[in-house]
Order: C-alpha cells, then structure tokens, then sequence
C-alpha cells in the first residue's frame, strides 16, 4: 500500500477578470495531488525547484529548476506535482483566465 504524502500548501493572492495568481508552498516529499488545469498557466520558481511530476499513465518527469525560472503551459495539462528534493519548494502559479 503506497503511503499517503504530505499535501503542499497554496495561498490564491490575486483572482480577478482576467487571472488567478497562487503561491504554492512544499515541504519535502509533499504533493499537489492529482488536478487537471482549466487554463494556461505560467509558473515561476521562488526557490529552486525539485519537480517530481507524475502524468497519466504511470510516466514520471524529474525536473530541476534555479529560483527566478519561469515557464508556461496550456490548459488541459493533467498531473501531481511533488516536491523530489530534500528543502522545502515554493514557486507562484498565474493562470490566464
């Protein structure tokens, strides 16, 4: 039975018209849990990031990434992202409404 991890915490700082803007908080091991975006998204890193993403399907992507990074995704990316590293991780989520 595989054990249950530690959520990330997430704090929405802006949610108006035209997007959403959410700080995510990790603490080593924690996780999202499995979500599906509703919208494109852009994340830029505050910490340096140790992205362990599992997708559908059973693949699982490792990711390193230095605070201050920023990239961007569509809508309909659907996975749980965990914290693979040993510190806590913390980047900032803006959705484009």
């Amino acid at each position: 039975m595989e054990r249950e991890r530690e959520k990330a915490t997430h704090e929405v700082l802006i949610d108006d018209a035209r997007v959403r803007v959410t700080r995510w908080d990790f603490a080593p091991g924690a996780e999202t849990g499995w979500h599906r975006h509703g919208m494109d998204y852009v994340i830029t890193t505050i910490t340096p990031c140790a992205f362990h993403l599992e997708m559908p399907g059973g693949e699982t992507v490792r990711n390193n990434l230095e605070a201050g990074v920023s990239y961007r995704r569509d809508e309909g990316v659907e996975h749980n992202v965990i914290n693979g590293g040993d510190k806590p991780m913390s980047f900032v989520e803006v959705e484009l409404k």
